[in-house]
């Protein structure tokens, strides 16, 4: 059976997609998983073994993206997170059972549409996508391996990175910038004051990592910490170099964003500051790695209860 699966927003969001592509091709291995993806996810999709071909909408006419699909002679698709483009997309490829949440007015173009309601966040963004196997195959066994994504070089990777930045220590990575849907995240004053404490301990070497369009983010951070042993890396090298890298950390550190995601889908252990509402929330956005890995704290906006739970977080980086 060739099963098509949608999901062309971003990072993060296609990262909650890989449970549930993972389970449909170990149901049955014979079948053929083809992902629709957006162009940054590209490499990440063609990286895991449980995902045979992959289709980059990069924003072409809904008749050739719908043509690229029709070659794959699709048997049943499933829309994580649908839209009017992928619905419309997906009914000119000609595709007979297709499947997504019944939401949005896209639901109309859809043969079948389950009710999720997930805004109420009863569970995980990414055991919505779980629990939409079931409509095609009733009886699916939802659990997945644990990390998701492993490769056989990354020790290799991350020695000769270890070889070239002179680090003796475990490392604990701090991702100090934006992303994705995030909408809390300690300043950068607040950032400094939490990295000062771990290097302090002179237990831990400290990499800052930044996203390829942050320059001028890390050129800022580079000025706070001068000569003094951080190591700083931005990331020009690819999004699986950076999985392969950071899959060797003690810790890393970050808003909820496609990065924390990223670390936890190669089992890293994380530490992640949320929003406080339910839509920003842990809840919503767990990621998919072992939960025993996962360190979430709630940022609320009241500055007595923020400045609380910093001190929480600092103590926790001091364990």
């Amino acid at each position: 059976m060739n099963i098509l699966i949608c999901r062309t927003d971003k990072l993060g969001d296609f990262i909650t997609a890989l449970p549930a592509i993972y389970v449909l091709k170990h149901y049955n291995t014979q079948n053929k998983i083809i992902v629709c993806v957006a162009p940054l996810n590209r490499a990440l999709a063609e990286s895991c073994d449980f995902i045979d071909e992959v289709v980059v909408d990069s924003g072409q006419s809904l008749w050739n993206l719908a043509s690229a699909i029709r070659t794959c002679k699709i048997d049943a698709s499933i829309a994580l997170f649908s839209n009017t483009r992928i619905a419309i997309t997906l009914l000119l490829a000609g595709i007979s059972k297709r499947i997504a949440p019944a939401t949005k007015i896209a639901q109309i173009f859809y043969t079948q549409r389950v009710l999720q309601r997930r805004s109420e966040v009863k569970m995980a963004e990414f055991e919505y996508n779980l629990e939409l196997t079931k409509a095609l195959f009733s009886h699916i066994n939802l659990e997945y391996k644990k990390p998701l994504l492993e490769f056989t070089d990354s020790k290799t990777v991350y020695d000769i990175f270890r070889i070239n930045n002179d680090i003796e220590k475990e490392v604990i990575a701090f991702h100090v910038g934006f992303g994705g849907s995030s909408d809390a995240n300690w300043n950068l004053d607040e950032y400094e004051i939490l990295i000062r404490e771990v290097l302090r301990q002179k237990r831990y070497q400290v990499v800052l990592t930044f996203g390829p369009d942050e320059k001028e983010l890390y050129e800022e951070m580079q000025s706070r910490f001068i000569d003094e042993g951080v190591v700083f890396y931005l990331s020009l090298d690819g999004l699986i170099y950076f999985a392969k890298l950071i899959s060797s950390f003690k810790l890393f550190v970050s808003t909820s964003t496609g990065t924390y995601h990223l670390a936890s889908l190669v089992g890293c252990p994380t530490m992640t500051f949320f929003g406080d509402s339910l839509f920003a929330s842990s809840k919503r956005w767990k990621s998919l790695g072992e939960e025993k890995l996962q360190q979430h704290f709630m940022l609320p906006q009241d500055k007595t209860k923020r400045d609380k739970i910093f001190e929480e977080v600092k103590k926790k980086l001091l364990l």
